[in-house]
């Protein structure tokens, strides 16, 4: 019998509070076909979902025919990646079983770095993300995929491939932040 070799993850605290984790996610034996827009609009919502449970922004996301990238920002101390991982996981799996197919045993992660995390420098990361469909040849632009976006709770309309969204987004997110920390009002 084969052993399955595992990807190490770091100290389950580097992935709680303020975090920004690029997160890769494949499907089994990189099945293909089940990337509609229904799967894509109940992703969205299970990210919804994951994101209030979890205290996650997610400035963007590409759900490609294979596997899925997800960028993911803590807004509070209260975050925790791992465990929004695994939630996130199970219910996108269920999704997934009715078309057939389910994620790979273990994701991929990268914790962004500090110097990874400073405006432009994260820019990059997201426009990594942003512009797989295009180094996978399926559309020209990546503004033309439609299974690509951006979750913030309370903020439906926020959009990555809106003009100026990264200045709207930092302003949002750091104004979460210190709602987030701000003491409870009496």
């Amino acid at each position: 019998m084969k052993k399955h070799s595992y990807l190490r993850r770091l100290m389950p605290d580097r992935y709680r509070g303020l975090a920004c984790v690029h997160w890769s996610m494949t499907i089994r034996d990189r099945q293909t076909g089940w990337l509609t827009e229904s799967f894509h609009l109940q992703c969205r919502e299970l990210l919804l979902h994951t994101s209030y449970r979890y205290s996650l922004a997610v400035p963007c996301y590409t759900l490609m025919p294979d596997h899925l990238h997800l960028l993911w920002l803590g807004y509070s101390m209260q975050s925790d990646q791992r465990n929004a991982s695994k939630f996130f996981r199970k219910y996108i799996n269920e999704v997934l079983e009715r078309a057939g197919c389910v994620l790979q045993g273990q994701g991929y992660d990268h914790l962004l770095r500090k110097e990874e995390r400073e405006k432009n420098a994260f820019a990059k990361v997201a426009f990594y993300i942003l512009e797989n469909p295009v180094r996978g040849g399926l559309v020209n632009d990546w503004k033309e995929y439609p299974f690509s976006g951006t979750v913030l709770v309370g903020f439906p309309d926020l959009d990555v491939r809106e003009e100026g969204f990264w200045d709207k987004f930092w302003r949002i997110y750091y104004a979460i932040v210190e709602e987030a920390e701000a003491p409870p009002r009496s």
